[in-house]
Parts: C-alpha cells; sequence; structure tokens
C-alpha cells in the first residue's frame, strides 16, 4: 500500500473515532444477503440455536444449522456485533451441505452482557467450551476482523483434530496499535477517539462507523444501503457497552505474533486493500509472513466489510478454499 492510502486510511479510521453527534435511529430489519433458494438440511438435529454457560456463569448464543454429519464451519463476528453478521455466508454453506455455526461472543448480541472476561484469552476459552460442547471435529474456523484475533487465538491452542483450516478476514493481527515494536500501526489517539465516541453516544457512534469506513460507503462511487448500516446498528445496540469499551483494547492492544506462528492448519488471509478500519499493510501484509502455511488474497477497492458487500465474492473464494 502507497504511503498517500496509508495515510488515507489513518484519516478514515480516526474520523471514525472521534465522530461524536447527537442522535439516534430505530432498528430495522435484516439486511437480505442470502440465496433465495431454500437450504437443504440432510442429516440430524438440523437448524437449532441455543446458549452454553460458560465456567464464569456467562451465557454464549450460538446458532448450529445443518447435519451433524456435515463438516462444521464456525464463523466468528467482529466489533460490535454478533452471529448474525455472518447471515450471507451461513445461508451460502448451508445450501452447499455443511454445518454452519456462529456464536454472540461474550457482551455482544444475546450473549451475556458481561463487566469482566472481555479480552482474548476468555474469548478463546469460550470458542473452546463451545467446540467441546458440539464436540466438533475437522472444523474451519472463519473470523473477521476482531473474530479473525479470535480465530488466531483459539487455533493456536486447539486440541489435537479440532480445527482443519482457518480464514482471517479483514482480521486485526499481529496487532493494530503503534509501537516501537510495530511502528506501522495505528497510534493509541485512534483508539482513544473509538472509546470516547462510545462513551458519548453509543448509538450515533454505532451509525457513524458503518455510514462511513466500515463499508466504504464514505467513498464517491459508493453504493449505499441503508439496510446494511441499519442492520449494524441493530446488532451494535443489542450488545453491553461495558463490553464493547473494553473489546477495543482487546482488538487493538493484544499482540497475536505468536498465535499467527503457532498455527500448523493451512490458514487464509483475505482483506480488502480499501479497508479503512484495519489497514491492510499492518495486518494481512505482516500476517501472511507469520504463518507456516498461510495463503494471501486481497481484494482492490473493498472495504472492511466485504463479506457484506461483496459476499458473492467472498464466498466462492471460501468454498475454493474449504473445498481444496
Amino acid at each position: 500500500m502507497s504511503q498517500s492510502i496509508h495515510q488515507a486510511t489513518r484519516r478514515g479510521v480516526m474520523a471514525a473515532g472521534l465522530g461524536l453527534a447527537a442522535a439516534a435511529a430505530t432498528p430495522f430489519a435484516q439486511s437480505a444477503q442470502a440465496s433465495t433458494k431454500q437450504p437443504s438440511s440432510k442429516g440430524k438435529d438440523t437448524m437449532s440455536s441455543s446458549t452454553i454457560t460458560t465456567k464464569d456463569g456467562t451465557q454464549i448464543f450460538y446458532k448450529d444449522w445443518g447435519s451433524r454429519d456435515a463438516q462444521p464451519l464456525v464463523f466468528h463476528h467482529g466489533w460490535p456485533l454478533s452471529s448474525d453478521d455472518w447471515d450471507a455466508q451461513m445461508m451460502f454453506f448451508l445450501e452447499k451441505g455443511y454445518r454452519v455455526i456462529a456464536h454472540d461472543r461474550r457482551g455482544h448480541g444475546r450473549s451475556s452482557q458481561t463487566e469482566t472476561g472481555n479480552e482474548m484469552d476468555t474469548y478463546a476459552a469460550d470458542v473452546a467450551d463451545l467446540a467441546e460442547h458440539l464436540d466438533l471435529k475437522n472444523a474451519v474456523h472463519i473470523g473477521h476482523s476482531t473474530g479473525g484475533g479470535e480465530v488466531a487465538h483459539y487455533v493456536a491452542r486447539a486440541g489435537k483434530g479440532r480445527v482443519a483450516k482457518a480464514v482471517l478476514i479483514g482480521a486485526v493481527p499481529p496487532i493494530m496499535v503503534k509501537s516501537d515494536k510495530n511502528p506501522g500501526g495505528l497510534p493509541i489517539e485512534v483508539f482513544d477517539g473509538f472509546r470516547a465516541a462510545l462513551l458519548a453516544n453509543r448509538a450515533q457512534f454505532f451509525l457513524d462507523i458503518p455510514t462511513g469506513p466500515f463499508y466504504g460507503f464514505n467513498r464517491p462511487d459508493a453504493k449505499v444501503s441503508q439496510g446494511v448500516i441499519r442492520n449494524w446498528w441493530r446488532q451494535g445496540m443489542m450488545g453491553g457497552a461495558k463490553a464493547h469499551y473494553d473489546c477495543i483494547k482487546a482488538f487493538s492492544e493484544t499482540d497475536f505474533t505468536e498465535d499467527l506462528q503457532k498455527i500448523a492448519v493451512p490458514t487464509l488471509v483475505m482483506h480488502g486493500e480499501d479497508d479503512q478500519i484495519v489497514p491492510i499493510a499492518d495486518s494481512a501484509l505482516l500476517s501472511i509472513k507469520l504463518l507456516k502455511h498461510g495463503t494471501l488474497k486481497t481484494y482492490k477497492g473493498f472495504p472492511h466489510g466485504m463479506a457484506t458487500t461483496h459476499a458473492d465474492v467472498i464466498n466462492a473464494d471460501l468454498l475454493e478454499f474449504i473445498k481444496a
């Protein structure tokens, strides 16, 4: 990425982090991103949603659709969203005959609005509890943004036979915040701006992000979808303010370098070249150098939320990798 693009990326993130205004909106229905075909559900015990209780008493909501005999695909959402952000992927892969699973991270969506445990060690432990509860084996773990960090942290620690492959989409590893060891990172002031905006007016902040840099709707040629914006807002406002506040530190300051180095399974790194939230130069282009069996695929002009705005392209590439 050129210096001018990198600088523009930082300005876009800082604008989102510091943007404060007085307004709110009403929740709307989820955007229709999935295929209109009726999904097939072969096998037993299909199409369910439920909760598990972790060791600290947290209720983790999850969806588990498809045949229990099919290969499981586990989706990990970004901040501050929920498993609903994967609708386009879950419906697509369900139709292809896979078992699709997604959970709401603690403090997000329909899971408990936790005061504690809002950091990567606990996030990964919650995933391990879910994988054990569902007895998941040979699974493909797919994470977007913060969820990509969660995937890296979990997969690096997963028991033998649990994980077949991993996918990081617009993911935060190796580490986002700028430091002496990471001079190309984003200044801590960017993330302080996120925290300040969340405390001042979370409802407005959660409109500003999807309206602007998340989906690239601030670009001159963007095709803006109000449904997508409102669906992002709806998901964000379902979660807890304390958990969302803490998670900013988790996604920006956690160093995933050792996790990436430990991952032994094939890993696909997918990243939009116009990602204004997680700049590609300080994420995907560094992560691929740390992975033993990594494959990098970048997308010219694609935004951070490309799994929604370009679901057809992303789904096709995911399918190719999973089947390979």
